[in-house]
């Protein structure tokens, strides 16, 4: 049997090292795995083609492609280059009044399009322009840097965006793929620029990489689009206000983003001025243009009387045998490994006092189902206070809701009323975990979880 390196690493930030372990070995785990590192550079993404193995990996100015054991194969140099945060549109567009300095690319995206055979990544110089590179050799196919929907997010963070392609399924006849046909789900902060990058959108990935409509709204009229926006009365009520994504994948029909954002209610009512941040899951159906499908729920963790509510990664994963039959559910069902810090407070700097849970996705798709069926039962509001600016009610709507019910013009978007609680696994008080991974050997899960301090531990689920 073949040995796969698909789904089980993890890498360090702070070392930037990347340690593969086998994902379907034939014999006894092994104890040691291959090693990646450089010296010169941070790195910020990693991302595993699903049917090759490779390994591709975003970093500060550069772009790397490994091998399924973590041979370096080939590198893109993405930077340093002129810039400045101020500039809008980006200097190479328009002259800007800004002095321009030599600035570091900070890779923030990093994905895959297997319909077009190319790599997207995006950075934090320019706004946030992307970079398509072809997968065989990281050759640049283009960079769409003239409209302003190519300007994706003008924050330099490198943990605040997160993305999902769909529609680019390379498990079939490849001669009836089409290039062009994949979107992509694109969840960024914005760094208090509402006024020019949504926090959430659908984009076209269209076959021409350097083409006008790259990266333009799946769907726009005068009334509606494929976006949300923060609106600027939040911001003026909290100049703060931002909604970081830490983890984006889709499951069945539905796209998910794990986010941390500021809990207006709890710094609205500290009179210190300290500020709080909650955890949520968002989801929206994957075919939905207008957005009428979203719903978000508070997410967080209890262990020991102690909340946990920052969430610092996230990885789903379908169960082993063993997982499967503990948690009641098929081995086709997806389930979520979340590592979560201690604590509302400090989101850029968290506690390293962390807990590693698990959550089935039955369980958080049952939530929303609930939650819509009151809503449409005319009961309470839509308690999204961050977007509507005020309690809209539900509207009492006779309407069956269904596993695959994506909306209607009325009654969304919808918040959450209670926190999804997760069942805690492990946690660790001394190193912080910031990375995990999972893969299933034999009828077991194993998650693999990274640390701050660049150490790799391995936990069995079951």
């Amino acid at each position: 049997m073949k040995r796969s390196w698909l789904s089980t690493i993890c890498f360090s930030f702070l070392w930037g090292t990347i340690v593969a372990f086998p994902a379907t070995p034939t014999g006894p785990p092994m104890e040691t795995g291959f090693t990646f590192r450089v010296k010169d550079t941070s790195l910020t993404h990693l991302t595993v083609h699903r049917r090759t193995g490779e390994v591709f990996v975003g970093a500060v100015n550069r772009v790397y492609k490994l091998s399924a054991n973590l041979t370096e194969l080939r590198s893109h140099q993405t930077g340093p280059m002129e810039d400045n945060a101020k500039c809008y549109p980006p200097p190479n567009v328009r002259a800007c009044v800004h002095k321009l300095e030599p600035s570091d690319n900070v890779n923030k995206l990093l994905l895959i399009d297997y319909t077009g055979n190319r790599l997207v990544a995006c950075g934090s110089i320019w706004q946030g322009v992307c970079q398509f590179l072809r997968l065989d050799d990281l050759f640049k196919l283009g960079e769409p840097h003239s409209r302003k929907e190519h300007y994706l997010s003008g924050a330099r963070e490198a943990d605040g965006m997160a993305g999902v392609v769909v529609g680019d399924d390379d498990r079939g006849d490849p001669k009836k793929k089409k290039k062009g046909d994949s979107r992509l789900f694109i969840g960024a902060a914005i760094d208090g620029k509402s006024e020019y990058f949504p926090t959430l959108s659908s984009r076209k990935l269209v076959e021409d990489e350097d083409s006008v409509s790259m990266f333009s709204l799946v769907y726009q009229d005068e009334f509606v689009s494929s976006q949300i926006k923060i609106p600027s009365d939040t911001l003026s009520l909290y100049p703060a206000f931002d909604i970081y994504y830490v983890y984006g994948f889709s499951s069945r029909t539905y796209i998910y983003f794990l986010t941390l954002q500021l809990d207006t209610q709890l710094t609205q009512m500290d009179a210190s001025g300290e500020k709080f941040f909650t955890s949520k899951i968002v989801r929206m159906c994957s075919n939905d243009t207008e957005f009428y499908s979203y719903v978000e729920f508070p997410l967080g963790c209890t262990k020991d009387g102690a909340e946990y509510r920052l969430v610092q990664a996230a990885y789903k994963h379908r169960p082993g045998k063993a997982l499967a039959q503990a948690l009641g559910l098929s081995e086709d069902e997806d389930v979520l490994f979340v590592v979560f810090s201690q604590g509302q407070k400090n989101r850029s700097n968290p506690p390293r006092e962390t807990v590693l849970c698990l959550f089935t996705l039955h369980q958080i798709n049952l939530a929303m189902r609930e939650r819509i069926k009151s809503c449409y039962r005319g009961e309470g509001k839509l308690s999204l206070p961050w977007l509507l600016n005020k309690e809209l009610p539900c509207i009492n709507t006779p309407k069956q809701i269904g596993d695959d019910f994506c909306g209607l013009v009325l009654n969304q978007p919808l918040g959450g009323l209670r926190v999804i609680e997760g069942t805690p696994l492990y946690d660790e008080r001394t190193d912080g975990m910031a990375a995990v991974a999972a893969y299933t050997y034999g009828d077991h899960s194993v998650v693999f979880v990274g640390t701050r301090t660049g150490h790799l531990k391995k936990v069995k689920a079951l």
